[in-house]
């Protein structure tokens, strides 16, 4: 599948399922929501406290699944990773990143002063995908 139209398939979708491997080599699945920027990246918001962090730490590929509504359709966009520092202050650049993440998925928030708070006690990180890969099926096959 060619890497540009997967892109657009995915830019069109907030939700996916994030793919990172275990230290064991197994895969470790997460629901998450994400945004894409212009120039292709895949931002995901996530916690340094949770499976994905340290895996990404680790080994930096993941792999996001992404369906259409009907379920039917589908790609797979594997991708290096690259993680931000955890958020430490609330002014700090990881935060500033966060908060344009939020704009990106859903506007305005009603209390930037309590989400850059939050952003710092949940110890909260972006991981940046840069794809490099895609596969899937974005149209059933013809009955014959």
């Amino acid at each position: 599948m060619d890497l540009n139209t997967a892109i657009d398939f995915v830019r069109a979708r907030r939700q996916g399922v994030l793919t990172t491997l275990r230290r064991d080599g197994r895969p470790q699945l997460s629901n998450i929501i994400y945004a894409v920027d212009e120039a292709g990246l895949i931002r995901i918001s996530i916690t340094a406290e949770r499976a994905k962090y340290p895996n990404l730490l680790r080994q930096p590929w993941a792999a996001l699944h992404v369906t259409q509504d009907d379920f039917w359709a589908y790609v797979v966009v594997e991708a290096d990773a690259e993680l931000a520092p955890v958020a430490k202050a609330l002014d700090d650049p990881t935060v500033e990143e966060l908060i344009a993440l939020y704009r990106h998925i859903a506007g305005e928030h009603r209390d930037w002063d309590a989400y850059r708070a939050a952003m710092v006690t949940e110890q909260r990180t972006i991981v940046r995908l840069t794809p490099t890969r895609a596969y899937g099926m974005l149209r059933l096959p013809s009955a014959t």
